[in-house]
């Protein structure tokens, strides 16, 4: 992390905004049925860089743009076509006033049913909404189980039904796992309710980080980003619960084959497709989980996002903010 803000910001350069095209990346196929998905010749657009480490892309519709964390910077940045990128929210995670961890911003961002930006808070240890205009200000949406704080909320999804899900990691912590301040025992993924009550709703994962929605909304995708690498799918029950979990696809065989990197954020497409970060950049699933194909990026990679016209890909990855035109849409877009 670079000891001053104000040298991280002047080195971001925004290449839309200059009129210059950038390209990097390049498509690997696994299986024919990716050429239905991406043209086998797409190259990613880089929009952006001079990130310490870009996380949690989300578009909004209602202004055209996109806003995605600068986590270590405790920086959200807004995007928009022919613009520079700007400082949308600061501080964006932690508001103490002495220094936290290496990663103490905010990381994943949705927006709300009714169009409100929650965010995933790791120095404040909170899942936090607030009006996308900033007016009245934000307020905790969970900020503890039970009465005990989480560790440093990751990762947010709500469903249609109201019911928000979220990760909670050590990796936001000032000492990771070993922290002295850790209240919780496990990193688990809850439920806020629409009465806002917070239920845990999976307890068993090592590293929960990712979350996404099938299209119709009855399954939750839950990204471990641990050794043991891969992508969980839980059934949703009618109150929002979970039922028990199966595995969908196991990562750790890429590594094996030399590709870094581990499943971290996730969306899903109107077919059901899956476009995962993970070893070798993303990767694409059926809804079966099968590998399809992958991305590769170029660098590590953190999350993604579907935007402009539900086609384009928006993708986080190390200090970078890439863009992919693609030849399908994104879930309920």
């Amino acid at each position: 992390m670079k000891p001053i803000i104000s040298t991280i910001m002047a080195s971001i350069i925004t290449y839309s905004a200059l009129g210059q095209i950038k390209t990097t990346g390049k498509i690997i196929q696994n299986d024919e049925k990716l050429s239905e998905l991406i043209s086998l010749d797409a190259k990613l657009e880089i929009l952006g860089e001079g990130f310490e480490w870009s996380e949690g892309p989300v578009w909004v519709k209602d202004g055209g743009y996109l806003l995605f964390s600068d986590v270590p910077t405790n920086i959200i940045h807004k995007w928009k076509e022919g613009e520079k990128i700007t400082e949308f929210l600061k501080p964006s995670g932690y508001t103490g006033i002495m220094p936290y961890s290496h990663e103490s911003g905010s990381n994943g961002l949705t927006i709300s049913n009714d169009g409100q930006l929650i965010a995933c808070e790791h120095g404040d240890r909170r899942v936090s909404i607030m009006p996308i205009d900033g007016m009245g200000g934000k307020f905790s949406l969970a900020d503890n189980y039970q009465g005990k704080r989480f560790n440093s909320p990751n990762d947010v999804v709500q469903s249609k039904s109201g019911n928000v899900y979220f990760t909670d990691p050590p990796y936001g912590l000032p000492s990771f796992v070993t922290d002295p301040s850790r209240e919780i025992d496990l990193f688990g993924v809850y439920r806020v309710s629409p009465d806002r009550k917070v239920f845990l709703e999976i307890a068993d994962l090592i590293r929960p980080n990712g979350v996404a929605l099938s299209p119709d909304h009855k399954i939750l995708y839950v990204a471990q980003s641990d050794t043991k690498a891969y992508i969980m799918a839980y059934p949703i029950k009618k109150d929002g619960s979970l039922e028990k979990g199966k595995l969908l696809f196991d990562a750790s065989y890429l590594n094996e084959q030399g590709l870094s990197g581990a499943p971290d954020g996730l969306k899903v497409d109107e077919k059901g497709n899956i476009f995962t970060t993970g070893p070798g950049g993303i990767l694409i699933l059926s809804p079966e989980g099968k590998l399809l194909g992958r991305i590769e990026t170029g660098a590590p990679t953190a999350n993604l996002a579907w935007g402009e016209d539900g086609k384009t890909l928006f993708i986080t990855a190390d200090m970078y903010l890439f863009r992919l035109k693609t030849l399908t849409k994104g879930a309920n877009f």
